[in-house]
């Protein structure tokens, strides 16, 4: 039997779902790593609670290498496997913290991140930009040997606490993570969007964002892209059609033009229809991520229509 293609799953893939599973991975890994003694006492996930204790802190025995990465990012996922294999092999000498910089905005803004992976180190609370990007094995081995030769200058030559005895199983996955993507799969937005509401209470970032794209896709299932764009094209300031066609630039992977788009509404209107438009823009900014340049640039256009 010869089926016709369904457009609403291709514009899945571009909205890039795949990402609820690769955020879930990294969420299981991070689980691992704290159950592994050699890796928990060189390798730390830091929030911006836990900047001072485990990074300023920790920098006054031991250089802390700092690693701003997401889970979306490619060349993230190259590097970060390289910098927790040999933090685990300096055996302390130095220790790598990790920052998610779609969940640590501040942390990220502090560092003024304009590209991931960004590395850096901090030593006795200072800190010394390494670099930027994916880099091979060799050379990141270089950049930490120098780092090594730079805090021992400093007097920063101790080592972290030695591994604990005894080790715990990894906690299991909770199986709605799975039953919500298979509900996904099975379009099933509803029944998806409640399980990923439970699940608020496991992982509110992570289930927030799930939701948010699981939305996007039921907004844009069934609707004529190229038509809605046109309608969108011909009546710039009605605010419904542009969100339609917001939503499907986004789905498309063209988030430039799908802020532009809400912008020209934002700038045109006002009282309820201005907040509106503004809040339809601010809920694609959080699903396109606010780490990415695009999200970065229409802020900066949102805040000049605002005000």
């Amino acid at each position: 039997m010869t089926t016709q293609p369904n457009p609403n799953l291709a514009m899945r893939g571009a909205v890039d779902l795949s990402a609820l599973a690769a955020a879930r991975d990294a969420q299981s890994q991070a689980a691992a790593r704290k159950t592994d003694p050699n890796a928990a006492r060189v390798i730390i996930d830091v929030t911006e609670a836990t900047f001072e204790s485990q990074v300023i802190a920790t920098s006054q025995t031991v250089p802390v290498v700092v690693d701003l990465w997401a889970t979306w990012c490619g060349p993230c996922k190259q590097l970060s496997p390289i910098l927790e294999k040999l933090a685990v092999e300096y055996a302390g000498r130095w220790v790598l913290a990790k920052v998610d910089v779609d969940a640590q905005q501040q942390i990220a803004a502090a560092f003024q991140v304009q590209s991931i992976p960004t590395i850096v180190a901090v030593i006795k609370g200072q800190v010394l930009p390494l670099f930027q990007g994916a880099l091979p094995e060799p050379q990141v081995r270089q950049y930490i040997e120098e780092l090594l030769r730079v805090a021992g200058e400093a007097g920063v030559a101790g080592s972290v606490g030695s591994a604990p005895v005894e080790t715990e199983q990894p906690p299991e996955e909770d199986p709605r993570w799975d039953a919500a993507a298979d509900a996904i799969e099975a379009g099933n937005w509803d029944e998806a969007i409640a399980l990923y509401e439970q699940l608020r209470a496991v992982d509110p970032e992570q289930a927030q964002a799930a939701i948010a794209q699981v939305q996007l896709v039921r907004r844009t299932e069934g609707v004529d892209p190229a038509g809605s764009i046109a309608a969108a094209d011909a009546d710039p300031t009605n605010l419904e059609k542009a969100r339609t066609a917001a939503d499907i630039e986004v789905a498309q992977g063209a988030p430039d033009a799908a802020f532009e788009r809400l912008l020209v509404v934002v700038r045109a209107s006002a009282g309820d229809d201005k907040a509106a438009a503004r809040d339809a823009l601010v809920e694609l900014f959080a699903l396109v991520g606010d780490a990415d340049q695009s999200v970065i640039a229409a802020r900066t256009k949102l805040a000049n229509a605002l005000f």
